[in-house]
């Protein structure tokens, strides 16, 4: 109780909101490293997740790269990135994009391929090209599972960005090093629960987001697909 009193009073003392090394500073950073690792894991993943579900080709290969990064050790895989590239932001990124690619890459194919095979072959019927077919029929209906990915990915990178203060002086992750180096416990508990809070945050916002697809797309059947070719240019 004495610590959680002693975490309770580092969080509201006011010295700690304002400058540098402040909490909005250090949240702020650890959400834009976050943020990063995931665009940049996204732009990898999820198209080659979208194109391997519409071809029904590589599964196989998707589940083997998925499990082979998951069993990777996200302290291994950044010790080693920091030990090639040194101390700086450059390491813990890499690290988190290895981190966050399972799950994207994952969630992507999972929902492309899961829509039955009606729905775009009613689309190649009236016209549609694959890659009309990918995007304007498969990728809105594979909305909700893709949503899916993307939430355990962040929740699984905002959760181990902490381990970015190991080779860079960013994110909420500081207040643990820090506490730790210094012996105090307090500091160190107020940094897990600042974490625990953005995790709690981003968790409901992508699940309201993930029940909302869902929503959307409830009782769509090939009937009810907007089909219409786009228009000639000739």
């Amino acid at each position: 109780m004495n610590l959680f009193a002693d975490a309770i009073a580092w969080l509201t003392d006011p010295a700690h909101w304002s400058g540098p090394g402040s909490i909005p500073i250090r949240l702020l950073q650890h959400i834009l490293l976050a943020a990063a690792a995931l665009l940049i894991a996204g732009v990898i993943a999820l198209p080659i997740g979208s194109i391997i579900g519409h071809t029904r080709r590589g599964a196989g290969a998707v589940g083997a790269l998925a499990g082979a990064a998951r069993a990777l050790p996200t302290l291994g895989v950044l010790t080693l990135f920091g030990l090639a590239l040194g101390i700086g932001v450059a390491a813990p990124l890499l690290a988190l994009i290895v981190l966050a690619i399972p799950s994207l890459l994952a969630g992507a194919y999972a929902g492309v391929s899961a829509i039955p095979p009606s729905i775009p072959s009613a689309a190649k019927a009236v016209g549609f090209s694959p890659a009309q077919v990918l995007l304007r029929v498969e990728l809105p209906l594979s909305l909700p599972v893709m949503i899916g990915g993307v939430r355990a990915a962040t929740l699984q990178v905002v959760s181990t960005a902490t381990l970015a203060a190991y080779t860079s002086d960013i994110g909420l992750g500081r207040y643990l090093f820090s506490g730790l180096k210094s012996r105090d416990y307090g500091q160190m508990l107020a940094g897990a629960l600042l974490v625990i809070a953005l995790t709690l945050v981003l968790e409901i916002v992508l699940a309201a987001c993930q029940r909302l697809a869902t929503r959307r797309i409830a009782g769509v059947t090939p009937k009810s697909v907007s089909l219409a070719p786009s228009p000639s240019p000739n």
